[in-house]
């Protein structure tokens, strides 16, 4: 039977949204088109391509084993399916679908090119895991910072033995200008606010005084002059004006140290009233992947990268705005049962990563859904929640509403389930392809919500993933 052309009509509109980087509206053309004719193996693998340019890796991966279901011999379904399996670190399930296309197109140069890095991946992770040390002993042990001199040469201001908003406001100068921190006020810093967030609760619980605001911001994945356009817009953090970054720092964007170093010199100088809590991406298989890893030993070090994953693993997870808004990077739980008190008796430090299952993964993976009850995830980790869900977590626990930031949002920021789970999402035009703003909440004493929406700004000519270490990753 040929493919209608109300159908081939359908599919042509979705790859021209697709060419206009509106990934969502690409989607609903390639949905239309697999309801009017559902046996045309390009339409899932399209939407397929689509989903993974939305990081709906579990969505992605289920296109692309319809299309191979319907064409054994597609070769471009094996790759993106293995494309998708390489997000979400799931490495010997993409080495096979990168041997399957491999052997359909073995003239096919970027797939034998994949296919390499793919099989590199592999041996590089059963090589850590072979040589792993269940309890290894912290990076920070002999790390002697008082012996490391700072040369005559820099031209920085000097830090001491605390942090100076003289200091901050000059790597602010140096950041922009492309010049970085000495390695010693780095160890500093990392040091410092490992030991601060390390003594903080799993969950944070602060009010907010009168006279003051709390500015809540998503994640912001190393796009540090998109940062800066968001403190121009609503000021820099001070004693008065405090802020709480809801994870993800770090990873895809080419600015991740210099995000990260800002935010931790905040904290540093402001330890009461500068929140952070830790995102899927403050974790050590995430780096390896998207690109901190990389950046950390192009612009310092490794002893930097893994001073930073220590410090990584000793951040809160979550924080509770005057006992209202219960703030998070992912979500909710498995399970009803689950309530404020578990998050509170969680130690964290007993787990530095959060693996594939648990309470610490559920907070830092989970999506909502508009459906009732649980489902799969649509990116392939995690779960995801329901408005029912998040209705009786809220009045079991006395919430106005769970906030949360881990997905791009087209405005910047989504109201769901009735009200009670709102996404933030700090990073405008994400990895340069994304049509997305950006987006901050701005809460004062009553505790009412306020919602702002910024713009991308110019950032020097430097790609997103400019430091991953697979050059698959750098393209997606």
């Amino acid at each position: 039977m040929p493919v209608p052309e109300e159908a081939l009509a359908l599919k042509q509109k979705g790859n021209q949204a697709f060419q206009r980087h509106e990934w969502l509206n690409a989607i609903d053309f390639y949905t239309q088109a697999i309801e009017a004719y559902d046996s045309d193996p390009a339409f899932y693998c399209n939407r397929c391509q689509a989903n993974i340019k939305l990081e709906q890796y579990g969505y992605a991966i289920a296109d692309a084993t319809k299309a191979i279901e319907l064409d054994k011999s597609y070769a471009k379904a094996y790759y993106r399916r293995a494309v998708a399996n390489t997000a979400i670190l799931h490495s010997r399930e993409a080495l096979k679908d990168f041997k399957a296309a491999a052997r359909l197109e073995p003239n096919n140069k970027d797939t034998k090119l994949r296919l390499a890095e793919c099989e590199q991946v592999v041996k590089r992770i059963a090589f850590e895991k072979a040589i792993e040390v269940s309890d290894p002993p912290s990076e920070f042990e002999g790390l002697d910072i008082d012996s490391i001199t700072v040369e005559d040469s820099y031209d920085g201001v000097k830090l001491g033995k605390e942090m100076t908003q003289d200091f901050v406001d000059d790597m602010i100068s140096r950041f922009k200008n492309g010049k970085k921190l000495h390695r010693k006020y780095v160890f500093q810093i990392i040091q410092a606010v490992r030991n601060i967030v390390y003594e903080e609760p799993t969950m944070v619980e602060m009010e907010i005084q009168k006279g003051c605001k709390l500015t809540v911001c998503g994640d912001t994945h190393g796009q540090f002059f998109d940062l800066m356009e968001l403190f121009r817009l609503n000021g820099f953090p001070t004693d008065s004006h405090y802020y709480l970054f809801n994870g993800d720092f770090v990873d895809r964007g080419s600015w991740s140290t210099e995000i990260v170093l800002l935010l931790y010199a905040y904290k540093w100088l402001h330890p009461k009233t500068f929140f952070l809590n830790r995102g899927n991406h403050e974790t050590d298989d995430m780096n390896k992947v998207y690109g901190f890893e990389g950046e950390c030993k192009a612009k310092y070090n490794e002893k930097v990268f893994k001073l930073f994953s220590e410090s990584f693993s000793a951040l809160p997870l979550a924080t509770l705005i005057g006992k209202k808004y219960f703030t998070l990077h992912g979500g909710l739980f498995s399970d009803d049962k689950i309530s404020l008190d578990d998050v509170r008796k969680l130690n964290r430090h007993q787990q530095r990563q959060p693996g594939q299952q648990g309470l610490m993964m559920e907070m830092l993976w989970t999506d909502p859904q508009p459906m009732p009850g649980r489902g799969p995830s649509k990116r392939g980790v995690g779960l995801q929640f329901g408005p029912d869900v998040t209705k009786r977590f809220c009045e079991a626990n006395g919430l106005e509403a769970v906030i949360r930031s881990h997905e791009v949002r087209m405005e910047g920021y989504e109201v769901e389930h009735d009200g009670r789970c709102i996404t933030v999402f700090s990073a405008p035009k994400y990895c340069d392809s994304t049509e997305n703003k950006g987006a901050y909440i701005n809460i004062g004493p009553e505790y009412k919500l306020e919602f702002h929406k910024f713009d991308a700004v110019p950032h020097p000519n430097i790609k997103p993933m400019a430091y991953a270490q697979n050059s698959l990753m750098s393209m997606m």
